[in-house]
């Protein structure tokens, strides 16, 4: 057997024991590489006279070509078997049951209004609840607005067609207090209430739309005074945003269902362009406040000189953004799955004052 022959059956019987691509690589190296023993033979044609070239040229080249298929044919078959490899180890049983998908979560402002109602929980307040479609008296003369009062107006709040046979022109509410003079009507003091819900008026832009949440507390009891409504309030913020204190400031304002009322702010920070509450030098107005009205008590059948209360009223959706970093207040009610799915929370997330709300 020639030294070609001998060459040839060592490398095909080396090719055909390769076990690994790996393994096969460093064989075609050795054969075909710039170093190779193949390679070494082509080089070594130059040295030949021309007959001899005529005579090994084509044979040294059918041996490059009889390994190098070789070497291709067994390249296929084990990359062939790893893939079988990988399939079998790899396989997917398609008789187990897919991976749960979260199918929705709990929109910010209803987390939200779930939180602040644990935190007034726990401060002894109870929940009271009344329609969206209110009466004029509940939504506006019990609670002291004067009738050329511009909450009236056509401008400023939706009023339904009027009754065919009254004559009476029904409205959406334009906030939850109607829920208090409907408790103070239908209960005796000691009264501690908030009242949760929808309201609704004709403003839009970047924080107001046309239906909105609020949440309003009712306190009526003998001896309350503006203390209590200071305390209450500075302390609901505090848990509410999680805070260990609030700076806060009650600025004088007017409200027709309280006297004296006020709208209360809590200090801020507006600098780079981004809002960071309780520090800095600056204001935030967050809500508004005030003792109820005489004129309130005595339209709800309570009498002022023995009762006393406070009142206060907030934007659920408003709160929200603060807490939650919403810059535009529309998006909230534009049924957006991507946006919902960006800002909105576990249905598992239960806000409890003791373990966290948020």
């Amino acid at each position: 057997m020639t030294d070609l022959a001998q060459l040839e059956l060592d490398l095909i019987n080396a090719i055909g024991s390769a076990e690994s691509v790996a393994g096969l690589e460093d064989i075609r190296v050795a054969a075909l590489g710039k170093s190779g023993s193949i390679s070494g033979l082509l080089k070594g044609m130059g040295a030949l006279s021309p007959d001899e070239r005529r005579e090994r040229g084509p044979v040294i080249n059918g041996l490059r070509d009889r390994v190098s298929s070789a070497l291709s044919a067994r390249k296929a078959e084990l990359e062939a078997a790893e893939l079988d490899a990988r399939l079998l180890a790899e396989r997917v049983d398609l008789t187990l049951p897919s991976r749960p998908r979260r199918k929705g979560g709990v929109h910010p402002t209803m987390q939200v209004m779930d939180e602040m109602v644990a935190v007034f929980a726990d401060m002894g307040f109870s929940v009271a609840e009344g329609p969206d479609i209110e009466d004029d008296f509940h939504n506006f003369t019990a609670l002291n607005f004067p009738p050329k009062h511009p909450a009236r107006e056509m401008h400023d709040t939706f009023f339904l067609k009027p009754d065919p046979e009254t004559g009476e022109r029904k409205v959406l509410r334009t906030h939850t207090s109607p829920v208090q003079v409907r408790t103070m009507m239908s209960q005796k003091p000691p009264i501690r209430i908030i009242a949760p819900g929808r309201t609704f008026r004709k403003d839009s832009d970047a924080t107001h739309t046309p239906m909105f949440h609020q949440i309003e507390g009712l306190v009526i009891d003998r001896d309350i005074h503006m203390g209590h409504l200071k305390t209450t309030l500075e302390t609901f913020i505090a848990r509410f945003f999680e805070l260990d204190d609030v700076h806060a400031r009650f600025r004088p304002h007017h409200f027709p269902f309280t006297e004296p009322s006020a709208e209360m702010d809590i200090r801020c920070d507006r600098s780079g362009g981004k809002l960071t509450l309780n520090e800095g030098e600056d204001w935030l107005e967050i809500l508004g406040c005030g003792m109820v009205h005489p004129n309130v008590l005595r339209n709800c059948g309570i009498d002022p000189d023995e009762y006393q209360g406070f009142a206060f009223g907030m934007g659920v959706d408003r709160l929200a953004m603060l807490k939650y970093g919403v810059p535009d207040l529309r998006p909230m009610f534009e049924a957006d799955t991507r946006w919902l799915a960006h800002y909105g929370f576990s249905a598992f997330a239960a806000p409890n004052p003791a373990s966290g709300l948020s």
